[in-house]
């Protein structure tokens, strides 16, 4: 009879010993298995969500003068840029190396206009693009046609205009198509059109005031993507906007940490629970150690006994955990993401892992019970016969 046939009767004759340990590493290995997934995937469902968040590199044209207003308030009189960038260099963009990480490339050409006795800001743009740079818009009807513009909710109030209704731009007549939603940002004082249409009008053909990009995305190198930009652009002025970059990275990595530090507890709290049912379980086999002590086996064949039915217990725990762990994170899924159809996918560095780690547990908690095991002095061990 081998040792390993010797573990497996044991653990057949201690049924509900080898259950609680079981259980034990189970409930642990399906907490973490579950955190890590249910994290995982929630992650991938920020990702998604935060690369339709908006624009977060801006590309300006190059000035040696700095601006005197802070949000929105002028301290020293509006002076708009004259010099322009290129329409025709937006394809360079394009041609980046990180182009592939790319979501929305949207030019703005930007220009004062009088409607009404009332002087206002016309920004002509690429609508198409739009609901990716700006998700948060909402207006009622399509986006504007040729002779049409989109007022934002606070130009529509000064100038007293609704859907409908018409105004006049430099003898063009165009059509008020739809009122934005109030955005709490300088969209709202600004009359939009088609970017050909306010080129037209503001006798800018060919350029362009701004290009607004998205490019964010999950592990997006922003800062490599805004020298690749520069260099493609040389007179122009590109910048990421950190706010964005930074808030979308410290929301995930805080969500990732609680995830592992909840795991963590978890399989801590499993360890000891093998630790104190192994040490239990030697205790009351302390006769039968002292036989197979008095029969000839050594010490270390003692440990190799008492680690292999923590092995085998602890591999059987690692594949029923990584299994209820990834239903149970399937099950709360719904609970956590607002989204409907989302899955959590078998990770295979994760299932790897979560057995590893289940055997790595149960073993480290066995070895001091098969120590004193071990230790144990046959003599005094057929003593409790």
């Amino acid at each position: 009879m081998t040792l390993k046939d010797i573990a497996l009767l044991n653990l057949r004759r201690r049924k509900a010993k080898a259950g609680f340990v079981l259980a034990g590493l189970v409930i642990g290995v399906a907490t973490l298995v579950a955190m890590l997934a249910l994290t995982e995937a929630l992650t991938h469902e920020i990702n998604h969500k935060l690369e339709k968040y908006g624009a977060n590199i801006l590309v300006t044209p190059r000035t040696e003068s700095l601006a005197l207003s802070y949000e929105g308030l002028s301290l020293g009189g509006f002076s708009f840029q004259t010099n322009e960038i290129k329409q025709s260099e937006l394809a360079l963009i394009h041609q980046i190396k990180n182009a592939g990480n790319l979501a929305a490339v949207g030019p703005m050409v930007l220009g004062v206009i009088q409607v009404g006795g009332h002087e206002a800001l016309l920004a002509g743009v690429d609508f198409a693009a739009l609901p990716i740079l700006k998700p948060w818009w909402s207006y009622a009807g399509g986006e504007p046609g040729t002779d049409q513009v989109l007022l934002g909710s606070e130009a529509a109030r000064i100038l007293n205009l609704q859907a409908g209704d018409r105004l006049t731009v430099k003898d063009r007549p165009l059509n008020v198509r739809a009122v934005l939603e109030p955005t709490g940002s300088q969209d709202d004082g600004l009359v939009f059109t088609r970017l050909a249409t306010a080129q037209e009008l503001l006798g800018k053909v060919g350029l362009v005031s701004m290009i607004e990009v998205a490019a964010l995305c999950k592990d997006c190198p922003v800062d490599d993507m805004v020298a690749q930009i520069a260099e493609k652009l040389p007179e122009a002025k590109v910048v990421a906007i950190q706010a964005v970059v930074k808030g979308r990275m410290e929301a995930i990595g805080h969500f990732q940490r609680f995830g592992l530090g909840i795991s963590a507890l978890v399989a801590l709290v499993g360890s000891l629970v093998v630790l104190v049912t192994m040490m239990a379980s030697v205790k009351e086999r302390t006769a039968e150690i002292g036989i197979f002590r008095a029969i000839g086996f050594r010490r270390g064949h003692v440990m190799r006994v008492v680690l292999l039915e923590a092995g085998i217990v602890s591999l059987a725990a690692g594949v029923i955990g990584l299994g209820l762990g990834l239903a149970g994170a399937q099950a709360a899924l719904p609970l956590f993401s607002q989204s409907h159809g989302g899955s959590v996918g078998l990770d295979p560095w994760l299932a790897g892992g979560a057995i590893l780690l289940s055997l790595a547990v149960g073993l480290l908690a066995s070895l001091y019970p098969a120590l004193m095991a071990a230790r144990l002095d046959p003599h005094q061990a057929l003593r409790t016969l």
